[in-house]
């Protein structure tokens, strides 16, 4: 049977997408861009549940009439046809009102934005550096798999391998929405490349997701901006030791939230042009800002902030990777798998996937739908 309750929830989505197709055409509301991009983005959910909702209101005529045609039919092979569709259809439409139900519950506006991906050596030492930078591999063939594109923003390199912290910045579609799953205490236990004595260690790193701010998500005074030049330290030829390419932004911001008033320092030497990496330190600069002024409405969002711990505490962790089991556990869902190989070379989609379903499960719990 039809869930009456989805069909009233359905009500006037037809009109309210001619609504926003219509306002999204407005060149007053196209001038006024943080308007016109909430509106785009409510229009491609809207046309997402109009075609779904179609398909579901066929659906339901479809299994109307095949009752007709046995209730009324004497032909056998009509009566055969018709109950060939009504039972593939009864068994289609519990899936396709799951579907209705999650395009129902309100995404989180910042799930399609590009991401900021924090990764910091948190408890053991070198060899919490060594595992931050296996992490921060991971993670880049994981991107790379999605055909998504990234850039190391900044980084401090470990004394014996890998990173003290690593900052990247990773776009394409739908990027925070799939990473934001990853923040929190990451735990790996295994014997060290610094261990002599062969005993497992138990070390930790933390990975922050943060969603990318754009131009028209904050105001920055940009003329209040103090900018530094250095020469950038590393390998990397001639210039990089001989040309001011790296650039140093000092800026003084009032947090809203709290009326104080502090310095933020960000450093970028990603690229050998220094133009770029002004560029950059400014989108850096902007999802700082937008992160602290948004902290109100992102303490509310579950599958976030209460699992992004910047102490590096195990107690906070969320996986553990144990490599003489070859192990995987994610401690948030009770997900274990023993594909650790394959896993920290970037194979995580399936992990994320069990994350997103139990999150949607929580969503229509909590929506009553």
């Amino acid at each position: 049977m039809a869930d009456n309750s989805l069909l009233s929830r359905l009500d006037g989505i037809d009109a309210r997408f001619e609504e926003v197709s219509t306002l999204i055409t407005d060149p007053a509301v196209i001038a006024d861009m943080k308007r016109y991009v909430r509106l785009t983005k409510e229009y491609k959910e809207l046309e997402k549940l109009l075609s779904t909702t179609r398909r579901y209101r066929t659906m339901l005529a479809n299994i109307e009439e095949a009752r007709e045609v046995l209730d009324t039919e004497s032909d056998d092979e009509l009566r055969a046809m018709a109950k060939e569709e009504l039972d593939e259809a009864t068994a289609a439409l519990p899936v396709l009102e799951e579907e209705i139900k999650l395009l129902l519950i309100p995404a989180d506006p910042e799930d399609g934005k590009n991401a900021i991906l924090e990764i910091r050596g948190g408890t053991g030492g070198d060899e919490a550096a060594i595992f931050a930078g296996d992490l921060a591999k991971m993670y880049m063939k994981y991107c790379e798999s999605k055909g998504w594109n990234v850039s190391i923003t900044s980084m401090s390199e470990g004394a014996a391998g890998g990173y003290k912290e690593i900052v990247m910045a990773v776009s394409g579609e739908g990027v925070y929405g799939t990473l934001k799953y990853e923040s929190g205490v990451h735990r790996v236990q295994r014997v060290p490349a610094t261990e002599t004595q062969g005993r497992v260690h138990t070390s930790a790193a933390t990975v922050a997701v943060l969603p990318e701010a754009e131009a028209f998500d904050v105001e920055i005074n940009e003329g209040e901006i103090k900018w530094d030049t250095f020469r950038s330290g590393g390998a990397g030829g001639q210039n990089v030791n001989k040309v001011e390419s790296g650039v140093r932004l000092r800026y003084m911001w009032r947090n809203p939230n709290t009326g104080e008033t502090e310095e933020i320092l960000i450093e970028c030497t990603e690229t050998r042009d220094q133009p770029k990496n002004k560029e950059r330190a400014l989108s850096r600069l902007r999802t700082f800002i937008y992160d602290k002024e948004h902290q109100k409405y992102i303490d509310d969002i579950a599958s976030r902030r209460k699992t992004m711990v910047s102490t590096g505490d195990r107690s906070a962790k969320i996986r553990t990777y144990n490599y003489p089991q070859g192990r995987i556990t994610d401690h948030r869902i009770n997900y274990t798998i023993y594909n650790l190989q394959a896993f920290v070379d970037g194979d995580i989609q399936d992990c994320i996937d069990h994350l997103i379903i139990a999150e949607n499960a929580e969503k229509l719990k909590a929506s009553e739908l």
